[in-house]
């Protein structure tokens, strides 16, 4: 019961994925391929033929780009089709290149765009045609196109082998695979030939030259049945998806084909030969390069393995760059943490020596992979060669003078050591010379120093001493000895020095990232994350960088951050950015979009959200990036994205808040308002009724009682609308200041008086210094008014009887007003929260009057005049004191004043 249960989930999720698939498919727009053995078979004709058909059943089909070549019977069926302008060049000259934009804006329901393979003029977005029809497709429009069996990339090496030529302009299978439908035209080779020969295919003076080269019998045969082969292969895939979505037939463990290249001629050709393996079997494929250290900087080498890596990725596989010395270990240990089931390598040289000395690649994972299955692929190109280039690169003749010299000293010192060492002793002299060597060169250096030691050693010290030969078998077996053990040493030398700058590399990368990482961890905003990765990558890879955003109002990318120095974008780098921005993929240098800009275009993607795009302009010289300094590239820029991710939810999630508090605070000002402003209005409106209706009756008394109610109702109503103004204007920042130089008593004594018109029966006691103070410079009635505000608050809450004590004095170049309550106190945590606006509808300033604004509206004109406000508690833990201090302003001028925003 749990295999069936196993089973049947591997069926559900297996029918699943399928079904995705071809929802995704059915989303984009449909691509179908006719596809032909060789040129000249019809698939032009049939494309034209099959769209006519489609326009007389009322489809818009728009022809973007067909090639007749001269064909008489072609260019009448192209009669009656809307033709799509084709691309100007600069000049007003003609090219015969196809006009993507042109498409994109028509956008009709299918477009004919022939010649799949056909390589764009320089300066065009896109290297390859295939890329073009790629955008057309994600934008949802069909197309129909042409190809021959040739151009597709996973059989080029065999149509090298069929036909002797290596054809150039290639499509990927992945693109391939993406065809809707592929239909085969096919034409036997003898009427081909017949065709060739009456000038059908190409014009006469270029028909005998292909009959003698390309189009012989055998040749069109063999690519006729890879034709065939393609399609087969194309149907059996069809027929395995459907049975995938429709939940029947066979679903089998999709286990991942595992590829190792190392940089040699023959990467390319055992990438082909991966994913024809891969295809067969319908299984994920991966291409895995291990750097173990010994290719060093070697540029063809790195070249190599930069193009078979990006061959393996438009193919549709994945690849990987392990690091480490021992190659069989990484590639079994990645082997076994990705559920890989075989593993294809290129055939290696046995070497004479090697079961004694040192295995082969193909003999240690015969011997250690027991559970993999291992193919070996025998490589047509220059095997040996490569592989000398590869495991025995050039060292550079310092190398092998420093060896040389190194070699001579170790003899010198034998030589001096000669009258009291042993001849088996002085061996050890020239092992630490070798040993030297290896450690500071590779290890070709290191065999050449132990040769020239062992031809010294044995010359000048071994008996019978300068000559080759040896006396007796003791010494002969010390001199074997030493050889074996400079050898072996030397190498375990290079080994050691391999790891050492493999470690440091690796050390240097992480370093690189953990770096970035903790420099954008205390990023806050986006400006400091787009400057600290344009100043990290800038520095990680000496290159001109710049970091673009869109402009939140116009929607165009701007520079948001530049290092070392500001960087001017051309036009075609712009253009790249904009396209690597809004289809997610890296576009510029080193890629096949719009690959004349003199800069790399990264987008700032993460999780969908499109955040900018990431421009690094590295040197002119380097025409190659290698696959360390483009993973670590990325990685930087990953690391960007994702803290710009986290800025933009650091600032929705503050919008929210602020949003939120505004929404509390609208909220608790209506309440406010409600409550508070209807209270004095209720009062006013009962007393004139009052004196409307019972006036005549009512004695003098009475009436002044309820005039005096309607003006003191009148004024505490004008005080909290006035409140509420200060509170706007100080919010807007339009409240103006006209400093005037005022005593400071004068300003408490105006607060007493009108304290005392508000709280008659409040007592309050202000406490004059014992010296004069000096003049403040401020806008007498905002200080007044704050002062006022805390002085009516502490009435409110003081307990009856108890005075209310006002203190004023000079500290320094500052003013310190106090004034202090004998009322309940305010928590020691709160006491910073009594200044924000509306807190007094929980508890405070309100109470059973008041807006909760007036603390607030202190605070903020005391702080317009530099000031501060600030609540402490009250003496000896009773009641609490408010201070507010200000700067002063120097000696007063007579007659000065100013307005100041």
């Amino acid at each position: 019961m749990p295999e069936a249960t196993t089973a049947d989930n591997r069926s559900r999720r297996a029918k699943a994925d399928a079904l995705l698939e071809q929802i995704e498919r059915e989303e984009a727009g449909q691509l179908k391929v006719f596809l032909g053995a060789a040129p000249g078979v019809g698939k032009t004709f049939a494309m034209l033929s099959a769209a006519r058909e489609l326009m007389r059943q009322g489809i818009n089909v728009v022809v973007g780009l067909v090639e007749t070549h001269g064909r008489a019977e072609t260019q009448a069926l192209l009669e009656g089709l809307e033709l799509l302008p084709r691309r100007a060049a600069s000049g007003g000259r003609a090219h015969d290149e196809f006009d993507v934009d042109a498409a994109l804006a028509r956008k009709p329901r299918l477009i004919l765009v022939d010649e799949l393979a056909h390589r764009n003029v320089p300066g065009s977005r896109h290297e390859r045609r295939y890329q073009d029809i790629e955008e057309l497709l994600g934008a949802g429009i069909d197309v129909y196109t042409t190809v021959n069996i040739q151009h597709l990339e996973s059989l080029n090496d065999v149509v090298q082998q069929i036909t002797g030529v290596r054809v150039r302009e290639t499509v990927p299978d992945a693109f391939f695979d993406r065809a809707a439908d592929v239909v085969l035209i096919d034409l036997p080779p003898r009427e081909l030939i017949a065709r060739l020969r009456q000038g059908k295919v190409y014009l006469p003076e270029l028909a005998a030259s292909a009959l003698e080269r390309f189009f012989t019998a055998s040749n069109l045969t063999a690519l006729r049945e890879l034709a065939v082969q393609a399609v087969a292969d194309r149907v059996d895939a069809d027929l395995r998806e459907y049975q995938a979505a429709q939940g029947s037939g066979p679903v089998p463990v999709r286990r991942r084909v595992l590829a190792a290249i190392d940089g040699s001629e023959n990467s390319e050709y055992l990438v082909r030969i991966t994913r024809r393996i891969a295809e067969r079997r319908h299984a994920p494929w991966t291409v895995v390069h291990v750097d173990s250290g010994r290719a060093g900087n070697d540029a063809d080498h790195r070249t190599r393995l930069d193009t078979a890596l990006h061959l393996a990725r438009r193919l549709g596989g994945t690849t990987e760059t392990l690091s480490g010395v021992d190659v069989v270990d990484e590639l079994l240990g990645y082997a076994g943490r990705n559920s890989v089931a075989t593993i294809v390598i290129g055939r290696t040289r046995e070497r004479p020596l090697a079961r004694l000395f040192n295995r082969t690649l193909t003999q240690q994972l015969l011997m250690r992979g027991a559970h993999f299955e291992l193919t070996i692929v025998a490589t047509p190109m220059a095997r040996a060669r490569s592989r000398r280039a590869l495991h025995m690169p050039k060292a550079p003749l310092r190398d092998y003078r420093f060896a040389l010299v190194v070699s001579l000293v170790a003899l010198v010192l034998a030589h001096l050591a000669d009258r009291v060492l042993s001849v088996s002793n002085l061996s050890q002299l020239f092992t630490v010379a070798v040993l030297i060597v290896a450690v500071r060169s590779r290890m070709s250096v290191a065999v050449f120093s132990a040769m020239i030691c062992f031809l010294g050693y044995n010359f000048f010290f071994a008996p019978p001493r300068y000559t080759l030969a040896i006396a007796n078998g003791g010494d002969a077996l010390t001199v074997i000895l030493f050889l074996a053990t400079a050898l072996i040493c030397s190498r375990l030398a290079t080994r050691l020095s391999l790891q050492v700058q493999m470690l440091r590399e690796a050390n240097a990368h992480a370093g690189t990232l953990g770096r970035l990482g903790r420099e954008l961890a205390a990023a806050a905003d986006a400006g400091q994350v787009t400057a600290i990765g344009a100043k990290s990558l800038a520095q990680a890879f000496d290159a001109d960088v710049a970091v673009l955003t869109p402009d939140p109002a116009t929607g165009l990318l701007v520079t948001a951050a530049a290092a070392p120095r500001s960087m001017t974008l051309s036009t075609t780098d712009s253009a790249a950015a904009d396209w690597a921005i809004n289809h997610d993929q890296p576009a510029g240098r080193y890629t096949g979009t719009l690959n004349a800009a003199t800069c790399w275009l990264l987008p700032l993607v993460d999780d969908g959200a499109r955040l900018g795009v990431v421009a690094i302009r590295f040197d002119a010289e380097e025409t190659v990036l290698s696959s360390q300094r483009r993973d670590l590239v990325q990685a930087i820029v990953h690391d960007i994205a994702q803290a710009l991710a986290r800025t933009r939810l650091a600032d929705e999630l503050e919008s929210t808040r602020v949003q939120g508090e505004t929404e509390r605070l609208r909220a608790a000002l209506l309440s406010s308002v409600s409550h508070d402003l209807r209270s004095p209005l209720a009062a006013m409106l009962g007393s004139a009724e009052s004196l409307q209706r019972y006036g005549p009756r009512l004695d003098a008394a009475e009436r002044d009682e309820l005039l005096g109610g309607i003006v003191s109702e009148g004024q505490r109503l004008d005080r909290y609308i006035q409140n509420l103004l200060d509170m706007t204007r100080l919010g807007h920042g339009t409240l103006k200041l006209s400093r005037e130089w005022v005593a400071v008593e004068e300003i408490v004594g105006s607060c007493v008086l009108r304290l005392r018109k508000v709280f008659p029966e409040v007592l309050v006691e202000h406490e004059a210094p014992a010296d004069e103070l000096p003049l403040l410079y401020v806008h007498p009635a905002l200080i007044e008014q704050a002062l006022f505000n805390i002085m009516e608050n502490a009435a409110k809450f003081s307990q009856p009887g108890v005075p209310v004590r006002i203190r004023a004095k000079q500290a320094g170049e500052e003013i310190r007003i106090d004034v202090i309550d004998a009322g309940p106190g305010i928590p020691a945590e709160e006491r910073s929260r009594i200044f924000d606006m509306f807190y007094s509808v929980e508890r405070g300033d309100r109470g059973k009057h008041g807006t909760g604004l007036g603390l607030s509206i202190c605070q903020g004109m005391i702080g317009a005049h530099g000031g501060s406000v600030e609540a402490l508690p009250g003496e000896g833990g009773i009641g609490t004191t408010i201070r507010i201090t200000l700067p002063l302003s120097g000696v007063p001028v007579p007659a000065a004043s100013e307005d100041e925003a």
